[in-house]
């Protein structure tokens, strides 16, 4: 897929647009951008980076990074993507000169959004607006119960089953990986420390089955209480896993919750609750 920053950069043919910030590309952003692959010609995507509420004030905790929206959009068949940097001049923008720069100029053929699709100065564009100036347009009705503000709450709250149903993939945490303590390796499960992106919004404190690389994965996120941390880290030991991974991004597949974190009467008990946690993970099923 080929992501541009400007539309300039984009050749001038008859696309189906759709269009949208599209955080986590939960079920409801997919059938937004289905619909534009199956309308063809070029399926292309506009959306934006950084999310609109945060350029507009508000504190928002993103479901994926932008790379990672880029992959998933991707996956689902789309073949360039125009990311509009947000800026207040943006967010300024009368719709009619929104939509001639950087819909207009692409040669956006038929514009698709969900219904609550808002753009332009105060929110004032919507797509019957677009209808209304010359663009072919294709209102998504939204999916019931589906929402981004919908899944952070629930992933906020540590039911990552429930959000995953919404998003119709596992909840993921993605970063890249750092040197840590190295103490997972003396107690025999090495760990891949990663650092995460400030703006993404991370599952509370416990342990966690999932994958990564294709190998189940053991995960905590937390402050090592046995240890006394203080500081927050997200720990992936990937089961029968051996390479060296500094300096790679990964992401991981939470698919459920284990337990909280604890502070054990020994190292050897700490040990045998690993295990446990490991055999936990071997057993867990994708949500």
């Amino acid at each position: 897929m080929k992501v541009a920053h400007s539309p300039a950069e984009l050749e001038r043919r008859p696309r189906a647009v759709a269009i949208g910030t599209l955080d986590g590309v939960h079920i409801g952003h997919r059938t937004v951008v289905s619909a534009a692959v199956e309308a063809g010609p070029a399926p292309t995507v506009v959306t934006f980076h950084p999310h609109p509420r945060e350029v507009l004030g508000y504190e928002v905790a993103l479901l994926s990074t932008l790379e990672r929206r880029l992959e998933l959009l991707a996956e689902l068949g789309v073949e360039e993507t125009l990311v509009v940097e947000f800026t207040p001049e943006i967010a300024a923008l009368e719709p009619e000169a929104f939509a001639e720069r950087y819909l207009e100029t692409i040669d956006a053929e038929l514009v698709v959004a969900g219904e609550s699709f808002r753009f332009g100065r105060g929110r004032s564009g919507d797509l019957p607006l677009l209808e209304r100036i010359g663009f072919r347009t294709h209102i998504v009705p939204l999916v019931a119960g589906v929402s981004s503000t919908r899944i952070r709450r629930l992933v906020a709250a540590g039911d990552i089953r429930a959000a995953a149903t919404l998003l119709g993939r596992p909840v993921e945490v993605e970063g890249t990986v750092v040197t840590g303590d190295a103490r997972g390796g003396t107690l025999g499960f090495p760990t891949a420390n990663l650092r995460a992106d400030r703006s993404l919004l991370i599952p509370p404190f416990g342990i966690y089955a999932g994958a990564a690389l294709e190998h189940r994965t053991a995960v905590s996120i937390g402050i090592n209480p046995h240890y006394g941390g203080i500081e927050r880290r997200i720990e992936a030991f990937l089961l029968d896993f051996e390479g060296d991974l500094y300096g790679e991004r990964i992401v991981v597949d939470l698919w459920e919750r284990l337990r909280d974190e604890a502070v054990f009467g020994s190292e050897a008990v700490l040990i045998e609750q690993i295990a446990r946690d490991v055999a936990a993970t071997r057993a867990s099923i994708r949500p």
